[in-house]
């Protein structure tokens, strides 16, 4: 199975300007609007040769998220999307390619389903990592030890007001990348970045060799080259997305085809910076 340290790799030897190029992250929720159509855009995706993809698994309550990736969450349930088609639509995507895969989740999903056995269950399934939104650092023993004894990847979050030696901390557990809240509030496309993550990605590049990925907000091809040259090893691109589903979701079937044409738009322009 494909590693993230193998996909950083690649980033670093890509790029035509002869620098590291930042790895394409999307995300999308499972499911979302159907497990067909969700496989298809997914699919598209891959196409569109992004490195790594970030998956959310639905959940009833998603406080970091805002309305763009909640509407998703509803669309999914409504469609019936559960933990075990969650499970088998990773199985096909990783049929399809054997790229990266990592989960950001709510932990209520994970304690209903066992901790240990939902590690176990989703790196059979070919997940790299599982990233849960709403643990903190602080708690890290419930999940650190089962998720690496499965073989997992540890991603944690870092935010803008995140205190250098919590930093730290966080950046000592993360094994896969560092996820990095580019602003405060939640998860939804902005118009312009937030001033805080040029100096947020320069103060983690200080402390760690960790790779450090940056989202929440980045919505446009030049958002994605900005955040390239600051350094960031990653950039990931979730609600921006989502909404392309939203609004075409009367026609499902162009759905992939938007999402491909964005996302070669977005690694066109990381690739040429």
């Amino acid at each position: 199975m494909k590693t993230y340290k193998q996909t950083f790799a690649e980033c670093r030897k890509a790029s035509h300007s002869g620098l590291k190029r930042a790895a394409l992250i999307p995300f999308f929720v499972i499911g979302d609007p159907d497990f067909d159509t969700s496989f298809e855009i997914i699919k598209a995706a891959i196409d569109a040769g992004v490195d790594i993809l970030e998956l959310g698994v639905a959940f009833s309550d998603p406080i970091a998220d805002g309305p763009t990736i909640q509407k998703a969450d509803i669309r999914a349930l409504a469609s019936g999307i559960n933990i075990e088609k969650a499970k088998d639509l990773i199985r096909k995507i990783k049929s399809y390619k054997d790229i990266p895969i990592g989960l950001l989740m709510y932990y209520n999903l994970i304690y209903q389903y066992g901790t240990e056995k939902f590690f176990v269950d989703f790196a059979r399934a070919g997940v790299n990592s599982v990233l849960i939104a709403d643990l903190s650092i602080d708690d890290v023993d419930e999940i650190y030890a089962p998720a690496r004894k499965a073989g997992l990847d540890t991603v944690f979050m870092v935010t803008p007001n995140t205190e250098i030696e919590r930093a730290k901390k966080i950046a000592e557990k993360c094994t896969g990348f560092i996820y990095t809240v580019s602003l405060l509030g939640v998860t939804g496309g902005r118009d312009t970045l937030s001033d805080m993550i040029k100096p947020l990605i320069s103060r983690l590049k200080s402390i760690t060799d960790v790779p450090v990925c940056v989202g929440f907000g980045i919505s446009t091809p030049q958002h994605a080259v900005e955040l390239a040259k600051a350094g960031a090893d990653g950039v990931i691109i979730g609600s921006r997305i989502v909404k392309i589903i939203e609004d075409n979701l009367n026609d499902k079937k162009s759905i992939p085809a938007k999402v491909k044409e964005f996302l070669s738009q977005i690694k066109e322009a990381i690739e040429a910076k």
